[in-house]
Order: structure tokens, then C-alpha cells, then sequence
């Protein structure tokens, strides 16, 4: 698993999340995907993107991110962007695209956060729905 914050606010530490709720903090990941919620099970594909914290008062991310498959079953990526209130148990984002398997696909995702280790760790479980998929 690997992040990093690229930018921060003028007056921040680019070396730690900046302030309470991390305003203005970008994050770039490459993160690996599994079937389950084991870290060492294989990976089927890749997590890539950034998130930025949007919100000074409330712990909040803005995404933009790609599921980048490289297993034999899937081949291709699927596109996700929006809002993601942290704090909430359930959130949606939206699929806006695809490659491969998942050409043109549209749908939404539903995130959960699994596990949470403040700024160190956390895992997400993702459930898919697409209505449109080529």
C-alpha cells in the first residue's frame, strides 16, 4: 500500500495531514485490491487515484480514483468520482466510466469503511452496481 500527500495548504507540513480535519491536504494512493478483507490474499487488481480533504468542519474527502484489473477473470478499469463524507457509515460515489471488460460502464459504488487505523490505515469495502456496462 503506498500514499502520499502531494500538496497542503501554504501555512501546512507536507510530511503530516495538516490540521484537525485535514483541509486542503491532496493524497495520490496505489493501493492493492482483494476479494477479501485479507491484505496478504492476492491481488486482483489496483486501487489508483487521489483524494483532498474539502471541508473545515467536518472530516470529508473528495475523490477521483481507478480499480485498475489485472487478473485472468478481468482485464480493464472502472472509473469512480464524488463526495465522501468519512464519517458516515455508508457512503456512494459515482461509476462514471470503463476500459476493457468495463467499457462505458455507469453505476454507483457504495464504500464502507472496514477497518481504520487514524492517518496510518484504513481498508475500504467497495460494492459495485453498474446499470451500464458495454
Amino acid at each position: 500500500m503506498t500514499s502520499a500527500i502531494v500538496a497542503e495548504p501554504a501555512w501546512a507540513n507536507r510530511t503530516t495531514l495538516s490540521g484537525l480535519m485535514h483541509f486542503g491536504d491532496v493524497v495520490v494512493f496505489d493501493d492493492p485490491i482483494t476479494t477479501d478483507n485479507n491484505l496478504h490474499s492476492p491481488a486482483v487488481g489496483r486501487a489508483q487515484g487521489l483524494y483532498l480533504y474539502d471541508r473545515k468542519e467536518v472530516f470529508t474527502a473528495w475523490l477521483g480514483f481507478s480499480f485498475v484489473f489485472n487478473s485472468t477473470e478481468h482485464k480493464g478499469t472502472l472509473n469512480f468520482i464524488g463526495a465522501d463524507p468519512l464519517m458516515e457509515k455508508v457512503r456512494d460515489v459515482s461509476v462514471v466510466g470503463g476500459t476493457g471488460d468495463f467499457f462505458m460502464s455507469r453505476g454507483v459504488a457504495t464504500l464502507m469503511t472496514d477497518a481504520f487505523e487514524g492517518s496510518v490505515y484504513f481498508r475500504l469495502r467497495v460494492d459495485i452496481k453498474l446499470y451500464e456496462c458495454y
